[in-house]
């Protein structure tokens, strides 16, 4: 006879084993499906904590080189890339064996191979060496994650075109690069490269960089990044591209007039898409959405006994949504409240100076006819920001004119990944720009701006005019 389980969870990301590990708390019997030989999935192995390693020593890369302002100085200062990728790769096993430890002692059964639906309630597991055993479960929630979107003419080599994977193990530093697409990965990984000499030339199909970002973090982030070395075309869709032996030519076009681009190395970072190929959907009458994704209510899907987490699912691609998603699946299948607000999602992009939001920018909170008040404050009179020579950047709060009900927030800042927690707080409990306000806040610290960011927003900032 099969086992049974009572949650099967297929996925082990930052959304599956946070989900497998709070079913197991909750005292069910669980088990986690995972195709690949980690646990972790995406973010752990080859996403957000491999580049943010990178990012980190690049940037300590960068302030060395520019130290001089500081009395700094260093002779002859390289780097080393084969021990930069030999720290992030140690950065990556030190967690894995984390999150492996986490699993196994809360007696989760891991079973490696690719999971799949073999009918109602059962999930077949084909292992590398081509045997499948088959599980049963009452529960069984659909992790599986997202993949790099791709284009119709661009192939990724793994070689001249890569994914955000290839662009996290260069084995030495390109002479040039193309990254297609300026989002959250491309802006990172575009950073990481360009801070040791690469030639980074983004290629954005959208207006502005930062898509989704508030419109004045978007302008001052390009402003910023232009700074650093990089360049910038946006507006510019990009219409082929050819490999050539030691270079790639791609072709674009921008209002109605063809452009042309070359460089060592091409990054495409034009988004991700859900990833449940192989999973026999249909096997249970399981449909997808228009783009890929599995429709759900608080997890639920259409097919009883059946939910879907992250990336999988309508919302935004964040591990940490992913996560929350998990853990509120797990609360449901044992029968306790289990539910958290999208609104309340924190989104960061790691670059330097890091960009933070949450909830509504200032034009989507227009564009719903809201009436709203905004407070800004520039990192330009902050102390702490002019101490450390990080004075690029503000913080912006959005918030209802009536209530003062605080609708969003807009960081730009040294740090801000850290600051931007302190709003999200306010904001899950219906908090004000006045409490936030109010809220003391450290000094010296960068942090200081969303306090008077807040302030501004009744024009009551003690630091700006």
């Amino acid at each position: 006879m099969p086992d049974t389980f009572d949650a099967i969870i297929i996925g082990s990301g930052p959304g599956g084993y946070v989900c497998a590990i709070r079913c197991a708390q909750l005292g069910l019997k669980t088990a986690l499906v995972e195709k690949d030989p980690y646990l972790g999935g995406t973010c752990l192995n080859v996403g957000c904590i491999p580049s943010k390693a990178l990012l980190h020593s690049t940037h300590l890369y960068h302030q060395a080189a520019h130290g001089e302002a500081h009395g700094l100085q260093f002779k002859d200062l390289k780097v080393d890339v084969k021990r930069l990728m030999e720290r992030k790769d140690k950065v990556v096993g030190q967690l894995r064996k984390g999150v492996q430890t986490l699993v196994s002692k809360r007696k989760i059964e891991i079973h490696e191979g690719t999971g799949s639906f073999a009918g109602k309630g059962k999930v077949t597991v084909a292992g590398s060496d081509d045997k499948s055993t088959t599980i049963e479960g009452k529960n069984i929630i659909i992790a599986t994650g997202s993949v790099p979107v791709s284009l119709p003419f661009m192939k990724i080599d793994g070689k001249q075109v890569v994914s955000s994977t290839g662009a996290i193990a260069f084995g030495k530093v390109p002479k040039s690069m193309l990254v297609i697409g300026a989002g959250a990965i491309g802006l990172e990984l575009g950073s990481v490269w360009s801070r040791l000499g690469s030639e980074v030339t983004f290629v954005e199909f959208l207006p502005t960089i930062a898509a989704g970002s508030d419109d004045d973090v978007s302008k001052m982030a390009e402003r910023i990044f232009k700074k650093q070395g990089m360049t910038f075309h946006t507006s510019t869709k990009v219409t082929g591209c050819e490999l050539n032996k030691d270079s790639v030519k791609l072709t674009a076009e921008r209002d109605g007039k063809e452009l042309s681009f070359e460089a060592e190395k091409v990054l495409l970072s034009v988004g991700r898409k859900p990833y449940t190929e192989g999973l026999g959907l249909d096997q249970i009458g399981l449909k997808t959405d228009d783009k890929g994704r599995i429709p759900v209510k608080n997890g639920q899907t259409e097919v009883e006994g059946v939910w879907a987490i992250g990336d999988v699912t309508p919302g935004p691609m964040l591990a940490h949504k992913a996560e929350e998603d998990g853990v509120a699946v797990a609360q449901r299948i044992a029968g306790k409240p289990g539910h958290f607000d999208y609104s309340r999602v924190p989104n960061v992009i790691y670059t330097d100076p890091e960009i933070a939001s949450v909830g509504l920018t200032e034009k989507a909170a227009k564009e719903q006819g809201r009436e709203i008040k905004v407070g800004t404050f520039p990192l330009v009179a902050n102390g702490r920001a002019i101490a450390q020579d990080a004075t690029d950047g503000f913080a912006k709060i959005i918030a209802d004119a009536k209530t003062d009900r605080i609708l969003g927030a807009a960081i730009i800042a040294a740090g801000a990944s850290e600051m931007i927690a302190s709003v999200v707080g306010h904001m899950e409990y219906g908090g004000s720009a006045e409490d936030l306000g109010s809220t003391i806040h450290a000094h010296p610290t960068i942090s200081e701006a969303v306090k008077e960011a807040a302030l501004a927003v009744d024009k009551k900032a003690i630091h700006s005019l």
